[in-house]
């Protein structure tokens, strides 16, 4: 599982994140919401030791994240960022590989080659793997960096923002792949996520953060109500059901 307890961040004297006490289960998928500047991606970041918490205690699988071994960590923890640049040119196959360095330190064997394999063929790259990432869509690109993540084979996987500058198919196919990886993988899947309707739909626990605080945290159908959006978003919501979900949000002015 992975555990918060009293974590802060603070930003030229501002508290941007905390105290945040959560306890994320193992498992599943669960998505991280909130308004721009709600400190979600901070969470994030902090929970994959890509920013250090000013205060407070973060453990991931049993392991303290502050002090746990760095290659170890990365055997646990994968971490997708949403801006993501190389300077050198990569295929595809490039790419992945980077995933498997905490486990082959650039040297690879069978195991490494046959993850990087498992995770390009898991996002539906296999005709692109000798393509440059600079040539691909948007859509194809995204796929291609979490197929980097996947191919780290960690039991934990964060992503920030998966669905930047996809459109509304690709993002239902993304969605979908993370599905699958959790399903299917037995990954414990976390991300920050902006389509309310999204985490509705595919998130087996949303949270719900505003000003650097965890407002809710639950089940779709306890988070996507018009009084906890509300109070999130502060802006008035519709709630409708639909097949028994509650998969479709109504933002009016």
């Amino acid at each position: 599982m992975i555990r918060l307890e009293g974590v802060t961040k603070t930003y030229r004297g501002r508290q941007v994140l905390g105290p945040i006490d959560l306890t994320i289960e193992r498992g599943g998928v669960t998505a991280l919401i909130g308004p721009n500047g709600a400190g979600k991606s901070t969470m994030l970041t902090i929970i994959g030791r890509l920013l250090q918490a000013d205060v407070g205690q973060v453990e991931v699988g049993g392991l303290d994240v502050r002090t746990a071994p760095p290659k170890e960590l990365a055997q646990t923890i994968s971490i997708l960022k949403q801006e993501n640049h190389f300077m050198a040119r990569l295929t595809v196959r490039q790419l992945v590989t980077f995933g498997r360095f905490p486990h082959s330190a650039g040297r690879l064997t069978p195991a490494d080659e046959r993850a990087i394999h498992a995770a390009i063929a898991f996002l539906n790259l296999a005709g692109m793997e000798d393509r440059f990432i600079d040539e691909l869509s948007g859509g194809q690109r995204q796929r291609a960096f979490v197929a980097m993540v996947l191919a780290q084979d960690t039991d934990y996987v964060l992503l920030d923002e998966p669905l930047t500058g996809l459109d509304m198919r690709h993002a239902v196919a993304m969605m979908g792949q993370v599905r699958a990886a959790a399903d299917a993988l037995g990954k414990t899947v976390v991300l920050v996520i902006h389509d309310v309707n999204f985490a509705a739909a595919y998130a087996d626990r949303i949270v719900a953060i505003a000003n650097g605080r965890v407002v809710a945290s639950g089940t779709p159908k306890e988070i996507i109500t018009p009084e906890v959006l509300e109070r999130v978003f502060e802006t008035p919501v519709e709630v409708l059901e639909h097949a028994g979900r509650r998969v479709a949000v109504y933002y009016r002015e």
